[in-house]
């Protein structure tokens, strides 16, 4: 699947081809599981698999010589998967689904988990209705309008370039648990805090170092629940590592071609350690 989405409200009256159906029990898909593949089910209607709705929203389509519309739905916590099917998580799903893929199902199930908890309006109590030309729930009693909550978080990775070589920090963080896999260091943004402050003080607070010559990098959603990851390069300024041990177990500056156990290709933390590792081999 390579193909552009243009997110919608309004679904069609009618398909001209099968749907994609992004089904969630709690925060697991429902796939086809072929041999060592999975799909997300195209169908026509989702009736054809016998799963019952507890809430749905239209997501938008996938363009080409016809549209193929995608829905998002919500069934009971620990439903039965149909035969040949199962319900998996979606880091699970990394390297099994196609990149397009697991977008729209992290866009998918961000969408119908903010309808799940939007219920009820979070200010009065009284129940939201949706509105049609926005995705977005406003309640009849008091006014208030509910978007879909979206949490920035600032992800950075900080290169240190003297006499040593080359070398960029990565950290093992508690969220890891028991794995040994290396990250570069991230962290929610603030009320009132620009991107740039927030970078400064996630990197002091977790590391104990001071950075400078922050740029931008690139940004890529993160559904674990509603993340969108703001990404930075910086380059160390001063300090010693002084590791926040609430947070993270080790950290360390690692050369290229000694690189730790590292995230997926998928994730934009990899996206910036290879970038590293590319700018330094073109520099030699």
């Amino acid at each position: 699947m390579n193909t552009s989405f243009v997110p919608q409200i309004t679904p069609p009256e009618t398909l001209e081809e099968p749907a994609y159906w992004f089904i969630f029990s709690g925060s697991k898909l429902l796939v086809h599981q072929k041999s060592d593949t999975v799909q997300v089910p195209r169908l026509w209607d989702l009736s054809e698999l016998g799963v019952t709705a507890v809430r749905q929203q239209y997501l938008g389509y996938l363009e080409g010589s016809k549209p193929i519309h995608c829905y998002t739905v919500g069934v009971p916590e620990k439903s039965e998967a149909p035969a040949g099917m199962a319900f998996m998580g979606l880091r699970q799903l990394f390297g099994l689904l196609d990149e397009t893929c697991i977008y729209l199902a992290g866009r998918a199930f961000q969408i119908i988990d903010w309808d799940r908890t939007s219920q009820y309006c979070g200010q009065c109590g009284a129940p939201n209705t949706q509105l049609t030309h926005e995705r977005a729930k406003k309640c009849l009693h008091c006014g208030h309008i509910k978007y879909p909550r979206i949490s920035p978080a600032i992800i950075v990775r900080v290169a240190r370039h003297d006499a040593d070589g080359d070398r960029i920090l990565l950290a093992n963080g508690r969220r890891f648990r028991s794995s040994k896999t290396y990250s570069v260091l991230a962290g929610f943004v603030e009320p009132g805090e620009t991107l740039e402050e927030c970078v400064r003080r996630e990197i002091c607070e977790e590391v104990g170092i001071t950075v400078k010559n922050i740029r931008y990098f690139g940004s890529q959603p993160w559904p674990f629940p509603d993340s969108l990851m703001i990404a930075f390069t910086a380059d160390y300024d001063s300090g010693e590592i002084t590791l926040e041990e609430t947070e993270i177990v080790d950290a360390n500056w690692f050369r290229p071609g000694e690189l730790p156990d590292v995230p997926p290709p998928i994730s934009i933390a990899r996206r910036l350690i290879d970038n590293f590792v590319a700018q330094t081999e073109q520099q030699k």
